[in-house]
């Protein structure tokens, strides 16, 4: 049964950085703090909506939960935890910084039946996360992870591609770094440049230059293969889609069919491993995916097809219920 989650943002309220790419409000479209009475409206309606409750989180997300203040965030803790149990929903899910975890927080979190803790690693480089005035270090990251397995959370890193100083090898160190902490979920979130951050400003004066279009898709498919290969959910791979984001982005590589581009390269790269070049010109070949991903294997608006086409290969996509999803058969 497909996860879900019942999503309530967070402001930017009580945390004590101000990241170069950060502006909660554009992000999450927020422009109201929600308190305890805002909470039970949401998940009440929510619980009467939803068919699977059992399969569903209420979700704190925006901005750096465990950093607000303690009233705020108890007062939002029990206003919550009166719609998880039995015949109600699954847990809490919350995202926070890695410097604001420790055994106090945590043993408060569980006492509110907080069942999933996201931490915005963004980066697995000291150098980048100090350029980009994140306020913790690597060493943070794996620290604070190592604690929340402790305690028997559900574990989510989020990592961010193409940020300011970041270079290839740095992305790629991320990767492997994430993936060895071996979290149960990661979300992936190539740059979006906002107007009115460090990373806008940096951009607008030509310091701040990012990679192609091209380069991040083609990392961020690595990245999903990785983490599938790893045993790693990809629970999201690009920013949502949002006017705001749209109003206000200078730059970067937001995409509202991002995911679906990404998966696209997978499946492309695939294909060419399994066509030989040597007798390309005039071949047909018929793939067989999961009947869900037929559309993936196509490409977005069809690009896979064109690619082979401008190549001299003609390709067919069927579906077969026994292939993976991101697997491929050649028929």
């Amino acid at each position: 049964m497909k996860h879900a989650n019942i999503s309530i943002f967070i402001p930017h309220i009580g945390c004590p950085h101000r990241c170069s790419f950060c502006d909660q409000r554009t992000i999450s479209g927020a422009q109201h703090i929600p308190h305890g009475d805002d909470v039970r409206e949401i998940c009440g309606k929510a619980l009467a909506e939803v068919k699977s409750p059992e399969n569903t989180e209420i979700a704190f997300f925006g901005g750096s939960f465990t950093a607000i203040p303690r009233a705020y965030m108890t007062e939002l803790l029990e206003a919550a935890h009166s719609f998880v149990g039995e015949g109600k929903f699954s847990g809490i899910r919350i995202s926070t910084r890695p410097d604001c975890i420790d055994d106090e927080i945590l043993t408060l979190l569980k006492r509110y039946g907080v069942t999933s803790i996201e931490l915005g690693a963004q980066s697995m480089s000291d150098k980048v996360l100090e350029a980009n005035e994140r306020g913790h270090s690597c060493a943070d990251v794996e620290k604070a992870s190592a604690l929340i397995r402790r305690y028997g959370f559900e574990l989510g890193l989020q990592m961010m591609i193409g940020l300011y100083k970041s270079d290839m090898t740095d992305e790629y160190e991320t990767l492997e770094k994430i993936a060895a902490i071996r979290p149960n979920t990661v979300r992936i979130y190539p740059v979006v440049i906002l107007d009115g951050t460090k990373l806008g400003e940096l951009y607008k004066s030509g310091e701040y230059s990012t990679f192609s279009f091209d380069e991040v898709t083609e990392l961020s498919a690595i990245a999903m293969m990785k983490f599938k290969y790893e045993g790693i959910k990809v629970i999201k791979c690009g920013l949502h889609a949002s006017e705001f984001v749209e109003r206000d982005m200078l730059g970067g590589f937001y995409h509202p069919a991002f995911r679906e581009i990404c998966e696209s390269n997978i499946y492309r790269r695939k294909m060419e491993e399994l066509i030989s070049y040597e007798n390309k010109n005039g071949f047909n070949f018929v793939f067989a995916v999961n009947p869900t991903c037929i559309s993936k294997a196509m490409g977005h608006k069809k690009a896979n097809v064109e690619y082979f086409k401008n190549h001299g290969v003609s390709i067919k996509i069927i579906g077969d219920e026994n292939v993976p999803k991101y697997e491929i058969r050649r028929r």
